[in-house]
């Protein structure tokens, strides 16, 4: 049984003053359209204004059968007879009859008025368009989306384009163009819907629903078999038609009157493809070739067995009141009342109804029950909005909840269900809000904030209604004629009836659950109440015209009255408001899903501080704090945040928890929201977990880091030797916030990691580093962490040593390809930068180039050439000496890409030896050897030599005999052979060629100037070597 509540969702009711029987009814943009005058004539009347005034009345063609209204296009479509034929026609620009302009044209479907008619100045008039259809229509359906028009008949759906067209200078003239036709075998529509390419189609018993997508090109048509109807008939569906048609094989004549009823069938997706109904698509549109063909997916497939069941007879049991409901948010684009199309709908809802249980699908992303509606008693029709269900009886008018704003919070925010946002369940059960009491109620219409309802009383004898319903036993077709009023039937009634705001019905839902939580607190009533008066506010600031910056476009529609409507601040603090109270509620009372607490509380806005202020417990009160307020404070502490508490109540956050989960106190402790709390107080409580618990390593850290807040320095030298620097590198990495507390992206230092800077700055930058390694500190943010340890470097331009001592480290122990690199890069920049500027250093580094090489294996052994260029013994200060060798030692190394440090070298002159030596260095590691041999020969020739030993080898032999021996041939000719740096390396080169060439190839090296006998002895020696091998 559904939970009915007493809240008032509705707020007005008006009697509309028609003078004659009213017949079939329809409303849309703010308007109620009448059927009087025994189907002849149409009445038109205003809803949101006092007394409900007539707008306007006009004649129609025929007897008007059903009646239908487009918000886009603003026009109406009938279906009508006349003379035992059956008519299609949409009346457009009916409300120019309200200024007695009488000028009706009629037109057939495609045909536009010409002639006198249309010259001279434009003239205002209402048109009747015919539109043709091979089969009698039996139904139709627009698109509120888009204007289109869908059309059921017997055995197929005819899918009508809305179209614009401008003749001779006038305002657009509205038209439709018949586009596509499917064909249904074995299918006889009794509702159809239509909204947005989804289309839903409804008989007594079957409801299927379809998305019609259009190809992205041109498609070969193919014209479907129609011969093979029983073929698409489902295998255990045999109804009596189709015995008929087949003849019956050994039936008896008592079989006569009886059906064999389908099963009950429920099939999703793509499942629905096997329902065993296949549409054919038929393009009949004049640009179809033109836009690409359309192709159809099975969304939903629903098949119900009558049954006895809830005081409904088989005849009874039938479906009613299909319906496509779109819902929108504020990230969508806007549907103007031009037709334009915009984004697509977040989500799209299907509801269909038995007399006894509504069904709500979402269709959209995947299909999925959303509800189901049980009701009191048997329900004629019903309507779906995007935040009630109202539903008539015989002598009621209901009204349910949905759970459509659950279903499009969660498709539109992709955080919901996490820590960060909640939302009430889809799933969560519905409710009546209110059951109001009406006489012989027969139809219900919706239209923004208005609900139009017919009343009649029934004054047939019951003799007759149980004789007729005796006559009744059998149904072969879904249609039906609706009643004509007759002139003996009376007690008639025609009522407007205006819905609540959504915020005013907040408040009472509010107020409501606030009697339950006084009788009982842990009732899920309450709960219950709040979550529906949230989903309220959700629905509501999800209208794309309230959470959509972008004005929207003109429309025509007036349900949206400026007076009283609140805007978007007042219902975003509305639901600021509803998110405490259900906070509060899981907070408290719900001992199951308490969790949901913290999203909520983060969603209210509300700080630390007024969130402690609402659960502190009352006096008397044994409870105590909830298990959902201590779920919120545990991770409201843990995470990065800017709020800090005051000292009264980061107390009162340490008593809680020494009394509740003192095991937490360790991390509690280092939670930058407590930076206010008295230290004493908390190396008290601190005292008393060692006591029970034992000692561990972030514990003691936690109880040195209060030591040297209250400023005693022996108790902080006594809790930090207790453990090996090891071991607090561990508790650091267990608890960061020991030494950094995060400001949003950013981090600042503790008072502890302070201290530590100028004592131990090793384990500083160990713990950092693990600290990285763990993925607890960012590269950026270690940079304004160091940044703000070192504040006494002012130079922007240098980093601080202590920042160079954490890249090295860091450069140790990473294993993550993209950090070495960048680590590479910046150690690199900021060594070639100290040697360049030559400024003095603002400390020692923890690590010396000798360290690096022997534990790192980016830093390679320097080249013996490198250190005949720049000796240990070089003269530069000590602290650049490092500096060189750490670069060098990077150069040498397997890692650094020397091109990558190239641009930086420009700050760097080859004047003196140590420029020289990196400008070398990146040369050789680009394979520039024949330009470093050249820089050596002109700067260092002592280095040649043992340069070339190194590098010159294997594929690079060549450069020996081809670059390194001419060179140093002529170099010593031009010395006169004076220079014994250059005879020396010339005589080593000689012996290195005459033992990779043969004599007769170092023969043709050998100059002709005269100087022979020089080379002789290397040639003998070739010689010699040639023939022993």
């Amino acid at each position: 049984m559904v939970h009915v509540y007493n809240c008032h969702p509705f707020a007005s009711q008006q009697i509309v003053p028609t003078e004659q029987e009213p017949g079939p009814v329809c409303c849309g943009g703010g308007a109620l359209f009448v059927v009087s005058a025994g189907g002849c004539k149409i009445e038109a009347y205003d809803m949101g204004a006092d007394g409900c005034p007539l707008i306007c009345r006009f004649a129609t063609m025929g007897t008007v059968q059903s009646i239908l209204h487009s918000q886009i296009g603003d026009y109406l479509v009938t279906i009508e007879e006349k003379n035992s034929a059956t008519y299609l026609r949409a009346y457009t620009n009916w409300r120019y009859q309200a200024a007695e302009k009488t000028r009706v044209g009629v037109r057939l479907l495609g045909h536009f008025l010409r002639g006198s008619s249309l010259r001279g100045a434009p003239k205002e008039q209402m048109e009747i368009i015919e539109i043709p259809l091979f089969e009698r229509p039996q139904c139709v359906a627009c698109c509120r989306l888009t204007g289109d028009l869908l059309v059921g008949c017997p055995k197929t759906l005819v899918l009508f384009s809305l179209r614009r067209q401008s003749i001779n200078a006038r305002p657009a003239i509205l038209d439709f163009e018949r586009c596509l036709i499917l064909h249904l075998p074995g299918l006889s529509p009794a509702q159809v819907a239509l909204c947005s390419g989804y289309v839903a189609v409804q008989t007594e018993l079957e409801v299927l629903v379809m998305k019609l997508e259009k190809l992205s090109g041109p498609q070969p048509y193919k014209s479907g078999d129609h011969a093979q109807e029983h073929s698409l008939v489902p295998k255990d569906m045999v109804t009596g038609d189709s015995l008929d048609a087949e003849g019956r094989s050994g039936e008896g004549a008592e079989q006569e009157g009886f059906f064999m009823f389908p099963r009950h069938q429920e099939l999703l997706g793509d499942r629905a493809r096997d329902c065993g109904l296949v549409v054919t698509l038929e393009y009949t549109g004049m640009e179809a070739e033109a836009k690409g063909s359309f192709t159809i997916s099975y969304l939903l497939y629903r098949r119900f067995a009558p049954d006895f069941f809830q005081g409904c007879t088989v005849e009874e049991t039938r479906l009613h009141s299909l319906q496509l409901l779109p819902v929108f948010s504020s990230r969508n684009q806007e549907i103007s009342d031009e037709g334009e199309k915009g984004a697509e709908p977040t989500c799209v809802f299907c509801f269909f109804s038995l007399p006894n249980t509504g069904y709500v699908y979402s269709v959209r992303g995947g299909v999925e029950l959303v509800s189901t509606y049980q009701y009191p008693e048997k329900a004629q029709q019903a309507v779906l909005t995007d935040v009630f269900l109202h539903v008539i009886t015989k002598n009621a008018l209901q009204c349910f909840s949905v759970r459509c704003a659950s279903v499009a919070a969660r498709a539109e925010d992709p955080y919901i269900d996490t820590t960060m946002k909640a939302c009430p369940p889809a799933t969560m059960e519905v409710c009546a809000l209110r059951i109001q009491l009406f006489i012989g109620l027969k139809a219900l219409y919706h239209d923004g904030h208005h609900i139009a309802l017919v009343t009649a009383a029934d004054i047939e004898n019951p003799e007759n209604a149980e004789r007729a319903a005796r006559r009744n036993t059998t149904r072969k077709s879904s249609y039906s004629k609706p009643k004509e009023p007759t002139e003996e039937s009376h007690g008639w009634n025609l009522y407007v009836i205006d819905t609540v705001p959504p915020l005013q019905l907040y408040h009472e839902m509010v107020e409501y659950s606030k009697r339950y939580e006084e009788t009982n607190p842990q009732s899920q009533s309450c709960l219950h109440l709040l979550s529906e008066a949230h989903l309220l506010l959700r629905a509501k600031l999800l209208d794309p015209l309230l959470g959509n910056p972008v004005p929207p476009p003109p429309s025509t529609e007036p349900d949206r009255p400026a007076d009283g409507a609140p805007d978007s601040q007042t219902l975003k603090g509305a639901f600021r408001e509803s998110c405490a109270q259900l906070g509060d509620c899981f907070s408290r009372y719900v001992q199951r899903d308490c969790h949901l607490a913290l999203p909520y509380y983060k969603m209210s806005g509300l700080s630390v501080n007024e969130v402690m202020g609402r659960n502190r417990p009352q006096p008397g009160n044994p409870a105590g704090y909830g298990k959902g307020f201590l779920f919120y404070l545990k991770h409201s502490l843990y995470e990065d945040t800017a709020e800090e508490l005051n000292q009264e109540t980061a107390d009162e956050v340490l008593q809680v928890f020494n009394r509740t989960e003192a095991s937490q106190l360790p991390r509690v402790c280092a939670s930058p929201a407590l930076v206010n709390a008295s230290p004493a107080a908390a190396l008290a409580h601190l005292d008393r977990l060692e006591a029970t618990a034992g000692p561990s390593v972030p514990l003691t850290l936690s109880k040195a880091a209060f030591a040297l807040r209250m400023g005693n320095l022996p108790l902080y030298t006594h809790h930090m030797g207790r453990h090996a620097e090891m071991l607090q590198v561990y508790g650091f990495i267990e608890e960061p916030q020991l030494l950094l507390h995060a400001r949003g992206q950013q981090v600042a230092p503790t008072p502890l990691a302070r201290h530590l800077r100028g004592s131990q700055d090793g384990l500083l930058v160990a713990a950092l580093v693990a600290l990285h390694e763990n993925n607890k500190l960012r590269l950026d943010q270690a940079d304004l962490l160091f940044q703000e340890l070192c504040p006494g470097q002012t130079d922007v331009q240098a980093s601080p040593q202590l920042l160079v001592d954490f890249w090295e480290a860091l450069l140790m122990a990473s294993s993550q390809e993209a950090v070495i690199q960048e680590l590479l890069f910046r150690l690199a920049s900021v060594y070639i930068d100290r040697l360049a500027r030559r400024h003095p250093h603002a400390g020692q580094p923890l690590k010396t180039a000798e360290d690096l090489i022997n534990s790192c294996s980016h830093y390679g052994v320097l080249y013996p050439w490198v250190s005949i260029l720049t000796p240990a013994q070089f003269n530069i200060a000590h602290d650049h000496t490092e500096d060189l060798q750490k670069l060098q030692s990077l150069l040498c190394g397997p890692s650094l890409d020397a091109s990558s440090v190239l641009p930086l070298l420009d700050q760097l002159s080859q004047d003196d030896q140590a420029g020289l030596s990196v400008h070398v260095l990146c040369a050789t590691r680009r394979g520039r050897y024949e330009s470093s041999l050249q820089h050596l020969l002109d700067r260092c020739p002592q280095a040649i030599v043992p340069y070339a030993n190194h590098e010159l080898q294997d594929a690079h032999m060549a450069l020996w005999w081809q670059k390194l021996l001419p060179e140093l041939c002529e170099r010593t000719r031009a010395s006169g052979g004076q220079n014994s740096i250059l005879l020396a390396a010339l005589k080593e080169t000689l012996v290195v060629v005459s033992m990779e060439l043969s004599p007769l190839e170092f023969l043709d090296l050998m100059p002709d100037d005269g100087t022979a006998q020089f080379f002789l002895p290397h040639l003998l020696e070739c010689s010699q070597r040639k023939l022993l091998t």
